[in-house]
């Protein structure tokens, strides 16, 4: 909640706090955008490599899958001719014909078992050259976009680092401006500000229309507001209206301030 002064406020102080407020924000605003997309774009480069770092690990890992089930292949294979050996070693040894060919049975097996595991590690290489394959591009993209990462960084850190002192000090300035004015019209100027794409709550005229607007302001509203009396408002953009004389001196005041603040 907003301080109240504590004197009273005529409508000219109320519109002189407004617009410094206005002029301490839209300060605030241009640094931000200043750093433009750069924060977004980091966010967005670190989802990307998180996702392609996923995907790599995947990939490696259903590699060394594959590899093993080629093992476990190669293995059942060197089991196989161990047994088609043992079993031919035992033909030399039957009594009669049924053993014998319960012994080829055996080796047919055997060596029909051999054939499945050769054909499947054929197809395990094969899966684990496309793997490779698509192992390679994701990872050179993922260097790609780290290096892309460092660089986005370097600038962010770059133009924080320039304009971190002057931001800290103007967002403790609208903080301390937000304290004289009464809550009822903060809560209104925040309300416009909030709505309005470029920030501005508090616009001067600017030939004989509002700020920003095209539309002309009848000549006699134009002459209540420089008469600074009340405090009114343009129907057509909604924005709190000042003149264009106390938008200049309230201006250069708060300049001034920035400029002596930041020189220390």
């Amino acid at each position: 909640m907003a301080k109240k002064s504590s004197k009273t406020q005529t409508p000219e102080d109320k519109l002189r706090a407004l617009y410094a407020l206005q002029v301490i924000d839209s300060r605030i605003d241009k640094i931000r955008t200043v750093r433009g997309e750069l924060p977004l774009e980091v966010e967005d480069l670190e989802d990307e490599i998180e996702g392609l770092t996923t995907r790599v690990e995947t990939l490696t890992n259903g590699m060394k899958e594959l590899e093993t089930e080629i093992s476990n292949r190669e293995n059942e294979i060197k089991d196989a001719k161990e047994m088609i050996k043992k079993y031919e070693g035992q033909q030399s040894k039957v009594r009669n014909n049924r053993e014998y060919d319960s012994l080829s049975k055996e080796i047919e097996f055997q060596q029909l078992e051999i054939e499945l595991a050769e054909k499947r590690i054929k197809e395990f290489k094969a899966q684990i050259a496309g793997k490779k394959e698509v192992l390679e591009a994701a990872t050179e993209k993922l260097e790609s976009r780290k290096q892309d990462l460092e660089i986005k960084k370097s600038e962010l850190d770059e133009i924080v680092a320039e304009t971190e002192k002057e931001e800290e000090f103007l967002q403790a300035k609208s903080e301390s401006a937000e304290k004289g004015i009464e809550e009822r019209l903060l809560r209104a100027y925040k309300r416009i500000r909030g709505a309005a794409k470029n920030g501005l709550a508090v616009v001067p005229i600017d030939r004989e229309a509002s700020g920003g607007s095209f539309i002309k302001i009848p000549p006699q509203v134009q002459l209540d507001i420089a008469a600074r009396k009340r405090i009114i408002v343009d129907e057509h953009s909604g924005r709190i209206l000042v003149d264009q004389v106390l938008a200049e001196e309230e201006t250069e005041r708060v300049e001034k301030m920035i400029a002596k603040e930041l020189k220390k």
